[in-house]
């Protein structure tokens, strides 16, 4: 796909500056409640930033096939506030320290109020879904977050195992690719798109949310604390495989493997150094591989939209792929 045919990712903002503000302004006033607790960490989170992604993907879609109402800002901040939501639980289970160079916000509540205003901001999201009166929304949402709690619950049990590289991808398809998928399907209901146009979308959503995360799990190993505003190696540190490591371990030598093996198991970098698991990784060409499969399923993505007609909101989800594979944090 040539460069004439994508738009870079300030010209998407150009498009969506006024939905983007809009959408901002939504999240603000949707996480206020008469509890303070709530408001505060409501608000907290909302200025930790965040690419805004995935609210940005529903407002193309819908754009996409030519809707114009105020439904599309309101359900992408629905999605932004569920994607909130489980950071915080996510932050939690993990036990996180820092979440986007700042302090994750159970060390500032604690544990106990935080699961609660997790809570609460899912029932919050829900209740602004509501307002569209459509029920096709609603089963699409409780869907979702379903996938999402059962993604989480099946990585717990899985910690510390090694796992096969298809109960990885299952495992990423419902902690991330399953929510990029939904955003785009939202934007189709919206829009009024046909069976096809909304099973386009979404396997465009999906593929593209496989490529992210695949490409996050990459930068968990290889980028700086000071980029990704977390400590590396967090995903095997709290013993998680991710695809780069599946794949030395089917590859690497027993004492290879049994570095690795302790670390997931003790879910600490005990005798063994992170330098050293880059070696490994390196030596195997595996994050190589990692990121080449994360590029195959962002050409996916691109394939999945290419029979819709030219626009300039076509060309900027041709480009966001490239933007997934590329990024550095």
């Amino acid at each position: 796909m040539g460069a004439s045919a994508t738009i870079n990712g300030k010209e998407i903002f150009e498009l969506l500056r006024e939905d983007l503000a809009a959408l901002e302004q939504e999240f603000e006033r949707d996480t206020v409640s008469g509890v303070r607790a709530i408001t505060e960490i409501g608000e907290y989170l909302r200025a930790g930033g965040g690419k805004r992604i995935r609210p940005t993907l529903l407002l193309l879609s819908a754009k996409l096939l030519g809707y114009q109402g105020r439904g599309a800002v309101r359900l992408g901040a629905v999605v932004e506030i569920i994607h909130t939501a489980t950071l915080v639980h996510d932050d939690i289970i993990d036990e996180a320290k820092t979440r986007r160079g700042r302090p994750a916000a159970n060390t500032q509540w604690g544990n106990s109020q935080c699961v609660l205003a997790g809570d609460w901001l899912y029932m919050q999201a829900f209740k602004i879904a509501v307002q569209e009166r459509n029920f096709r929304i609603l089963d699409t949402l409780i869907e979702l977050t379903q996938q999402m709690v059962e993604g989480e619950l099946l990585q717990m049990q899985t910690l510390g195992k090694l796992i096969t590289l298809d109960e990885h991808f299952d495992l990423i398809y419902r902690k991330t690719a399953c929510l990029f998928s939904v955003c785009m399907r939202l934007g189709a209901i919206l829009g009024g798109a046909t069976a096809e146009q909304e099973e386009a979308l979404g396997r465009y959503g999906r593929d593209l949310g496989m490529a992210f995360q695949i490409v996050d799990d990459v930068l968990d190993l290889t980028a700086s604390e000071d980029v990704l505003g977390k400590p590396v190696a967090s995903d095997l540190r709290e013993g998680k495989v991710t695809m780069a490591v599946i794949h030395a371990l089917e590859r690497c030598a027993p004492e290879e493997r049994a570095k690795i093996e302790s670390i997931l198991r003790e879910q600490a970098f005990n005798g063994t150094t992170h330098a050293q698991i880059l070696e490994i990784l390196q030596r195997y060409e595996s994050l190589e591989a990692a990121t080449a499969r994360a590029a195959r399923y962002a050409e996916s993505a691109r394939k999945a939209i290419c029979t819709f007609p030219d626009s300039e909101i076509k060309r900027a989800l041709l480009w966001a792929p490239d933007f997934v594979v590329a990024r550095e944090k």
